[in-house]
């Protein structure tokens, strides 16, 4: 069993990920081996009073980037966007977004 900081590795903070917040969506950076029930586990560990609902993921490739002739892949990642339940607490990081 991993760490929950080992799974949630850092939110990511975008114009569309900010804008989820208010309807209690949070989206984050995590493991590429966790999976959805660890997810939410490790939110919840996390951020003490939150209630997770539901954990949706996605597998972002890495884009193909230039630089002069040199040629290559940026690093492949997984993102979760985590729904918190209505009567559950807020993470006070994203509230500061705001």
């Amino acid at each position: 069993m991993k760490a929950p900081q080992d799974i949630i590795l850092r939110p990511v903070i975008s114009e569309k990920s900010i804008q989820g917040v208010q309807m209690k969506k949070y989206t984050f950076r995590v493991a590429k081996d966790a999976n959805k029930i660890e997810i939410g586990k490790a939110v919840e560990s996390l951020f003490p009073g939150t209630k997770v609902e539901k954990v949706n993921t996605l597998n972002c490739r890495g884009r193909f980037k230039r630089m002069g002739r040199n040629a290559g892949f940026t690093p492949s990642y997984k993102k979760a966007i985590v729904t918190l339940a209505e009567d559950s607490k807020t993470i006070e990081f994203f509230d500061s977004m705001l």
